[in-house]
């Protein structure tokens, strides 16, 4: 089985990387890189002091989750493309098309892909891993808003079909995690659950008969 996935390069994605390459016999990884000092480097955040503090937090309950993980380029199995974050829309379907003859294809932690790409992935089936459960949470930041509006109970992530609309896909299901008193913990616990368990009905082809 080939896998497809297109992703970021924080720890969490990383860590998603080396869980998918144990299921697959080959996975091709399109990363979109992005800084690793966000809310300290101008970028998809402006830099300020409040969210320097919030991703301070963000990336200190990733490492606790997630440990500090890299991709393991020692498993053969694994080929990466990286590119810069906001490039992928302007990459070609020669470009990529080393990357576009598998058997699944998976979204999870990209920016929102659009034009011919996006076209390709539709009619492909590809999968969408969002974090917010949907349709109440659509966009980036879903699960802290959510319990910025006193939500956590949807606190979650939402697997669907991907779609040209934003976060607009079919519904597949949603993951949750167990309650947990830091907020930020609870978050990427939440994150870490719907990571095995996407992993577990891809393994399994549970994820075709949903």
């Amino acid at each position: 089985m080939k896998i497809t996935l297109f992703t970021s390069n924080n720890n969490r994605h990383n860590y998603l990387i080396n869980l998918f390459s144990n299921i697959c016999d080959e996975l091709f990884v399109v990363q979109e890189c992005g800084t690793i000092f966000p809310g300290v480097v101008h970028g998809h955040y402006p830099a300020s002091e409040t969210l320097k503090n919030y991703f301070e937090n963000v990336n200190a309950a990733q490492n606790k989750l997630f440990g500090n993980s890299y991709v393991n380029l020692f498993k053969k199995n694994i080929k990466i493309l990286p590119i810069l974050s906001g490039d992928l829309n302007i990459c070609s379907l020669n470009f990529l098309s080393d990357f576009l003859n598998s058997d699944i294809y998976v979204v999870s932690g990209s920016n929102y892909i659009k034009g011919e790409l996006v076209d390709f992935l539709v009619k492909n089936k590809t999968i969408n891993i969002h974090m917010g459960v949907s349709p109440y949470y659509r966009g980036t930041d879903c699960n802290f808003w959510a319990l910025y509006d006193n939500n956590p109970h949807l606190v979650g992530a939402t697997i669907h079909m991907l779609s040209k609309g934003l976060d607009s896909g079919p519904m597949l299901y949603r993951a949750m995690s167990n309650l947990k008193s830091n907020p930020f913990e609870y978050i990427m616990s939440t994150v870490k659950s719907e990571f095995h368990s996407i992993a577990e009905r891809i393994k399994d082809k549970s994820i075709f008969n949903v």
